[in-house]
């Protein structure tokens, strides 16, 4: 891998360690956070590959002890934790988005692929919430998808514009294209 593209991943983990403090907490102990954002922003900028490590690198970070999950949290506790699911499915959300919208111009394709990536979030982190808490299956989903289906349509719109906008930025191209 080349230093540029090690650079250009480490930038995109920082901005979703930043992004990852705006969080709100919810009942039911999942935060809304933009962590998605910045997942989605990875994977639509960057593509597959480096999209996929960029979030890769961020999860890798917080699961050695950095504070870069949401309300500064990280380590393994974390991962393991009943929002766990949620940090882990990141990188195959980047990945996905970075797949099916890399060369892309139609913004409802690049939108869709960030719906998509989002539903597997939600089912990974779902999944492992109600196995970590023992809650039933159908009480997990209220808790853990229910309240943030609006906000993560307004956050896959968000990544949508900003994405797309900031790829067909002349000098953000060149940066990635080098």
């Amino acid at each position: 891998m080349k230093t540029r593209d090690l650079t250009i991943c480490a930038l995109f983990a920082a901005m979703t360690a930043v992004l990852a403090q705006i969080s709100i907490p919810f009942p039911g102990g999942v935060p809304l956070t933009m962590q998605t954002l910045a997942v989605a922003l990875c994977g639509i900028i960057l593509g597959p590959k480096l999209g996929g490590i960029s979030v890769l690198i961020y999860v890798c970070l917080g699961a050695i002890g950095l504070p870069v999950f949401s309300s500064l949290s990280g380590g393994l506790q974390t991962i393991v934790g009943s929002t766990g699911g949620f940090i882990i499915s990141f990188p195959i959300m980047a990945y996905v988005i970075g797949k099916i919208s890399e060369n892309q111009k139609n913004k409802f394709i690049v939108f869709g692929s960030t719906v998509l990536a989002s539903i597997i979030n939600y089912t990974i982190g779902t999944i492992q919430f109600s196995l970590v808490t023992e809650t039933p299956i159908i009480i997990s989903i209220v808790y853990c998808v229910l309240p943030f289906v609006a906000t993560g349509l307004v956050k896959s719109a968000i990544a949508t514009i900003v994405g797309m906008k900031l790829i067909n930025l002349k000098a953000v191209r060149e940066v990635l294209q080098h």
